[in-house]
């Protein structure tokens, strides 16, 4: 009876050996035959699994951003009771990849990143990406507003200034992937990102808010 192949594992253990080459090498430095060899499969086993090298670059840069998104999952499943301001907390902090044990993962997040700005499928799976972050934060950052108090609704001559959750959301995204670079160039240190990171979410709550567009 032939042998069943788990091919949905066989790709995620092909991403991992993308990932793991794109770190020591570099985007460039990644070919089909280094990736049969790193995962330890033959290479009729990776062109069954991805008909193209972009089409494996392309799922080895969305299984990364699975990756991060479970990670923010988790943060969240693990404290429910906690407020949406720091929920919003953690999920940043997931998504700008600032702890040790993630710097390889922002090394590689980085090399798609530049890689992605070439390449338009690479740059296709980024925006989906970035932008269901983007709904996971304007949802946080407007539940958070609600819980804000002291916030003004009108500026002194009654004119209604809200916030903006979804213009905050890609603010803060922006920020999030900013700050990955900044600490891998040794620009700051992890410390001085957090720092940066938290004084910019105190601020969502206490700074003036701004009229509609």
């Amino acid at each position: 009876m032939p042998r069943q192949v788990d091919h949905a594992g066989r790709r995620r253990l092909i991403a991992e050996a993308v990932c793991r080459l794109a770190d020591e090498r570099g985007l460039e430095g990644v070919t089909l035959r280094d990736v049969a060899r790193r995962a330890q499969v033959s290479m009729g086993a990776v062109q069954r699994c991805f008909r193209t090298k972009e089409e494996m670059l392309v799922f080895a840069l969305g299984h990364i951003g699975e990756q991060v998104n479970e990670r923010v999952r988790a943060r969240l499943v693990r404290g429910p009771a906690q407020s949406a301001g720091t929920a919003l907390g953690h999920a940043a902090t997931e998504v700008s990849l600032l702890r040790e044990e993630h710097r390889a993962e922002a090394r590689v997040w980085l090399a798609f990143v530049a890689q992605a700005a070439v390449n338009e499928a690479l740059a296709s799976t980024l925006k989906a990406n970035y932008a269901a972050l983007q709904e996971a934060f304007t949802r946080l950052i407007a539940e958070a507003g609600e819980d804000a108090t002291g916030a003004p609704d009108s500026d002194t001559d009654g004119n209604d200034v809200r916030p903006d959750p979804r213009l905050d959301a890609r603010t803060l995204l922006a920020l999030a992937d900013g700050l990955t670079a900044h600490v891998l160039i040794g620009h700051l240190t992890r410390q001085e990102a957090q720092d940066v990171l938290h004084a910019h979410l105190a601020g969502l709550w206490e700074r003036p808010v701004r009229p509609p567009r």
